[in-house]
């Protein structure tokens, strides 16, 4: 690849590869994009402000779309939009709050920075990446060719945008970390949670061995629960909705459209040679030639087949997704066998002789001619057959309990069985088909989907509710339309995950803007289209005792059985002494083990992740027995065996690469809160609901 090419190659990649949709935002940003669509009154939202246009949202969802897109090779589908915006605007409210507190600090970058990180000894890796050579080298006079060349220009240009925006970055970072700074005993203790390595015996009193039923709490002691820990029961403000949803599913209309489209095509094909003409022109899926087992066709095309003809076209089958059509060509003899049967399920009862006597009854009414799909419409028990007329469709071997399937197997096609006995109950088994025929097919397949009509018109009776609630009530109005009232459990502001509507950012905005008893406009979920009024307004606090009882209940039972572990685990201590290992002669109720090769920094062996069990082992006296701890589980008594000395001349070795981790991780994590916290106090505004309910 020439120079040239490889430069401008990597103009579509820079927003691919350094910052997501931040840098996306900037760059954009940055191109005057935004001020040339400036001038809109329609706005989605504001950021302290600063007015974000509906024009001005669209370009950067589209642009980011299309970056996905080449990236993934795959578009964002319709049911995944609406989560992808909402990455889109938190994005953009972080940019422009990120360029809000740039210009507050005054940070800046200049030309002679950006270029000295472009023509530095060590290049950024989006740029190097095109000029790494077959042995893995940089080709540093190749870049400095390509940087020099006036027709890559444009590329160059965008590459100090996006390095001009990794800066801005980092010096915002730089400027709100300053002050972080590592200990040499954080350092020391990183060290020693990935290096000194433990091994411990342990005796564990564990509380789930003591049955609940043992403690009722009084009221006074939940109470005074309740009262001490006011932490355990903090509600942030919340909201509920009561709600419609308004699936959207093909319509009758829809399936129609398939099944006469799909009409033709047999007709058609009936009357053509080249079956694979249609399958090019029609079929969802790409022309294939597959010989299948029973199992791998759909119930409604397995008789069509076993009766047919090669060469005869068979459909459209309906399926679980659409309509098939098939053209088979042969039929071959295969090693697996396949049954089709109906039966009558009478279920166990625990009266065995009356259950046989039962389904002997009904076995002679089935002998007598008596129909057997009627009866066991009337009589099976079994939900998932029964209003089929007991038929289990076609399957082989393995799928059913050994006495059924060895019936099913062995009886004669078209006899109605004696009764058989399995755990469930007796059966009454009529086989109606057998083969181990596969078949050799060609097939169109054509899903139903709803329409573009389709889904305009539940979006209009969703859009009539809405208008009818505002005038005659919610509730009234869904009673006179017969629509299903769900309510949603309580949400706080800060959820993406409404339950039971999905994903949307605009749910939970609108709800936290508005007051009890407001209904909404038309929102778009997963689901379908959703209509809402707020139900009810939660706001913060601690919850009410009432209402957490039981939960306060669970809680006290907890502190009861850990007051039982501590207290036999203080009387065996002075028991034990240090052997720790005859406690299995002493109390039943501990029980001994061994911790071996533990870190500070893992889970334990034989214990689980118990930060302090492994804390106290690596604080101890070695060989000496100590307790009582407090764990997950319940209460220990440890005795440490070994312990890895602490190396301190590998320490010296891994000090500064260790504290360098130690501080960009708090420096990521405190820059994280900060942005948190900036967007907190922030004014933000968020309207997209207006223009993207639907």
């Amino acid at each position: 690849m020439g120079m040239m090419a490889k430069m401008r190659t990597l103009a579509p990649a820079f927003i691919l590869t350094v910052g997501g949709l931040f840098v996306l935002f900037m760059v954009i940003s940055d191109s005057n994009v935004l001020e040339a669509l400036g001038g809109y009154s329609q706005n989605v939202g504001s950021v302290n402000g600063r007015e974000i246009s509906y024009q001005e949202f669209n370009t950067f969802v589209e642009r980011a779309r299309e970056n996905q897109k080449a990236q993934t090779g795959q578009d964002i589908d319709e049911e995944g939009i609406d989560a992808f915006r909402d990455q889109v605007w938190d994005a953009v409210v972080a940019q422009i709050i990120t360029e809000q507190k740039l210009e507050e600090y005054g940070i800046s970058v200049s030309d002679q920075e950006i270029m000295d990180v472009i023509l530095g000894e060590n290049p950024p890796d989006f740029l190097k990446r095109s000029f790494i050579d077959s042995t893995g080298r940089f080709n540093r006079e190749m870049y400095d060719q390509a940087i020099r060349d006036t027709r890559n220009k444009e590329a160059l240009i965008q590459a100090e945008e996006v390095v001009k925006q990794q800066l801005l970055s980092e010096k915002l970072q730089s400027f709100v970390t300053s002050s972080l700074v590592v200990s040499e005993s954080e350092i020391r203790r990183k060290f020693a949670e990935q290096n000194v390595k433990m091994t411990a015996d342990y005796v564990l009193v564990d509380i789930s061995q003591f049955p609940d039923s043992l403690y009722k709490p009084t009221e006074e002691e939940m109470r005074k629960f309740y009262t001490s820990n006011p932490d355990k029961f903090k509600v942030e403000d919340q909201r509920k909705l009561k709600y419609v949803l308004f699936p959207i599913a093909a319509s009758k209309r829809d399936s129609s459209q398939v099944l006469d489209r799909l009409n033709e095509v047999v007709v058609k094909a009936a009357k053509d040679t080249s079956f694979k003409f249609y399958v090019d022109g029609y079929s969802e899926t790409p022309y294939s030639r597959d010989t299948l087992d029973i199992q791998a066709l759909p119930e409604n095309a397995v008789g069509m087949l076993i009766n047919a003809q090669p060469n005869v076209i068979i459909g459209p089958v309906a399926t679980a997704t659409g309509y098939d059509v098939y053209k088979l060509i042969a039929k071959v003899a295969g090693t697996n066998e396949f049954v089709r049967s109906q039966h009558i399920l009478i279920s166990s009862t625990g009266n065995d002789a009356n259950d046989l006597a039962e389904a002997n009854r009904i076995y002679g009414l089935a002998t007598s001619g008596a129909d057997f799909g009627a009866l066991a419409r009337e009589y099976s028990k079994d939900p998932g057959s029964a209003a089929k007329g007991g038929d289990l469709g076609w399957y082989g071997k393995g799928r059913m309990v050994k006495e059924f399937e060895d019936a099913s197997f062995k009886g004669p096609v078209n006899v109605v069985q004696k009764p058989v006995k399995t755990s469930y109950g007796y059966h009454i088994i009529k086989v109606t088909g057998k083969s181990s025929s596969r078949f050799v097919v060609e097939k169109v397949t054509m899903s139903v989907k709803p329409s573009a009509t389709t889904r305009d018109d539940i979006y209009a009776a969703a859009n009539d509710f809405a208008y009818l609630s505002e005038k005659n009530g919610f509730e009234k109005e869904a009673e006179v339309a017969k629509y299903k009232i769900e309510e949603t459990t309580p949400f706080n502001k800060d959820a993406f995950f409404v339950p039971g509507i999905g994903n949307n950012k605009g749910v939970v905005n609108f709800a936290f803007e508005n007051g009890v008893n407001t209904i909404s406009p038309v929102f778009r979920s997963q689901n379908g289209f959703v209509v809402f009024k707020i139900s009810e307004v939660i706001k913060a606090g601690v919850k009410k005792f009432d209402d957490v009882k039981k939960e306060t209940e669970s809680f006290v039972i907890r502190e009861k059985k850990l007051e039982k572990s501590k207290s036999i685990i203080e009387s065996l201590k002075g028991k034990l002494g240090d052997d720790l290992a005859k406690v299995t002669s002493v109390d039943g109720r501990a029980i001994f083990n061994t911790a071996s090769g533990f870190t500070l920094g893992a889970s334990v062996p034989t214990v689980g992740t118990d930060y302090n069990f492994s804390a106290k082992a690596y604080d101890a006296q070695m060989n000496k027995a100590f307790g009582p701890v407090k764990g997950n589980r319940g209460y220990y008594l440890i005795k440490v065996k070994e312990r890895t000395p602490f190396d301190e001349a590998a320490y010296k070795l891994q000090r500064n690469s260790i504290r360098d981790n130690i501080l960009n991780e708090k420096k990521s994590y405190y820059f994280n809160q900060w942005l948190t916290q900036v967007r907190e106090q922030s004014d933000i505004v968020d309207k997209r609901y207006i223009f993207f309910g639907r």
